[in-house]
């Protein structure tokens, strides 16, 4: 059975191309950062990696961590046309693979992370990051104020996001090793809702779904939905804030080395005895 074609990728590919490059793409540089982090944090030294973007300029070439640089191989899934497919012709012997921002686009979630594992050697890393979660939730409530005065419901305005417990069911599902998914949150502040639009355009993040036609934007249906913002979500200092939810997956591929759990019953201590032996 197919996965649902949700994400017209050709028409994000060819939106993003007709973009300017953003002076200051401050989620992936977060992101970069973060990973540094994660990576610096892990007591391994990875001499082969492979970096997998959505777009040649997010992310670097070079990684620099306290400890180690990382080269990456580079490759963008959405440069002119969906390359996903093209996964399968890469080596299958890195010890690292990152995916930044891809799955939040991707229609086959659970093909592109079996795509990712294919890639590894045993026990190598991968580590995904992507805008998720309760993210833009501020913006999302406005346009449904707005919306619904229009409309008499809601009209789909920013990519869908993918949720923690269902991108930590997709690890799993992935059989993959030790998987962990957790959620990095930062709020953002803005001088006016319409900068914070001018910036999820820019970056990429307006509807790309297949097939919906949410309508042209008024003046006025645009006045609404910024006074809906501004009515709800403003601080005393007059800045306007916007929630960020980066979901980040690690996760490695099976190894006999790695820590297994215990099997059922295999325990030397059961809780029956423990709580029997406190009362």
């Amino acid at each position: 059975m197919s996965e649902p074609d949700l994400f017209d990728r050709d028409f994000i590919a060819a939106k993003l191309a007709r973009l300017p490059v953003p002076e200051d793409d401050f989620v992936t540089a977060l992101i970069w950062s973060d990973l540094a982090e994660r990576i610096d944090a892990v007591t391994r030294t990875f001499e082969k990696a492979l970096l997998i973007t959505p777009l040649p300029n997010h992310g670097q070439d070079v990684l620099k961590t306290p400890t180690q640089d990382i080269a990456f191989t580079r490759f963008v899934t959405l440069d002119g046309k969906d390359r996903t497919g093209e996964l399968a012709e890469l080596p299958d012997d890195f010890d690292l693979v990152v995916s930044l921002h891809d799955l939040a686009v991707t229609n086959d979630v659970p093909g592109f992370l079996q795509s990712l594992r294919s890639r590894l050697r045993p026990d190598g890393l991968l580590l995904a990051a992507f805008v998720g979660g309760y993210s833009l939730t501020e913006l999302r409530q406005a346009w449904l104020e707005a919306d619904s005065e229009r409309f008499g419901g809601a009209a789909l305005r920013i990519v869908p996001m993918v949720e923690l417990a269902d991108a930590s069911a997709l690890l799993q599902a992935g059989r993959f090793g030790l998987p962990i998914a957790d959620l990095e949150t930062h709020t953002i502040r803005y001088a006016d809702p319409l900068a914070l639009m001018r910036d999820i355009k820019t970056l990429g993040g307006s509807n790309p779904l297949r097939g919906t036609t949410p309508g042209l934007i008024t003046p006025n249906h645009l006045a609404r939905a910024i006074s809906a913002y501004s009515s709800r979500f403003s601080d005393p200092d007059g800045r306007f804030r916007a929630t960020l939810e980066i979901v980040w997956l690690s996760a490695w591929k099976p190894h006999e080395s790695q820590q297994k759990p215990l099997k059922p019953g295999s325990a030397e201590l059961s809780l029956a005895k423990v709580l029997k032996d406190k009362s």
